[in-house]
């Protein structure tokens, strides 16, 4: 069971970073080159649609996994200070996720259509990004911390 809990650990944590860094390295990007009707219209669709089972599952699983790995490798050294690492790195991701990310998405969701979606875009996005750079980084540590767990396991 010790294995099998490690391994969907490191597996959530891989997907959180992922998505996080997708979002950096593509979507946010991608959108910086839409106008600013559409670039709102669509960041809107895509905060309603990431709130799905599977996701929710993935983003708390990941918490929760390596939150009891790190519990049942609280005698190894070699495991349990990596995954530590690793949960401390998450709990910071959802951190920043909870105080800065999503009180932005529900202020651009409470938006609606607006009248002036130049000024919404412009309160929004860079803020968000400079943000999500951050959770992209502390997601990337923790999944780096659990890999390095998992080899030393």
């Amino acid at each position: 069971m010790r294995t099998t809990i490690l391994l969907l650990a490191v597996v959530a944590l891989g997907l959180m970073a992922g998505l996080f860094y997708a979002y950096s390295g593509s979507v946010m990007p991608g959108m910086r080159q839409a106008d600013d009707r559409a670039a709102v219209e669509v960041m809107q669709r895509i905060n309603v649609a990431i709130q799905n089972p599977l996701f929710l599952l993935i983003f708390a699983g990941a918490l929760v996994f390596t939150g009891i790995a790190v519990f049942q490798n609280a005698g190894t050294t070699d495991v349990f200070v990596p995954l530590l690492v690793a949960l401390l790195l998450y709990a910071a991701t959802l951190l920043v996720t909870a105080v800065v990310n999503i009180p932005l998405n529900n202020r651009l969701h409470a938006a609606g259509t607006p009248g002036d979606p130049t000024a919404v875009w412009a309160a929004f996005f860079p803020r968000w990004v400079r943000w999500n750079h951050l959770r992209t980084l502390t997601s990337t540590g923790a999944f780096a911390a659990a890999c390095w767990a998992l080899v030393q396991y």
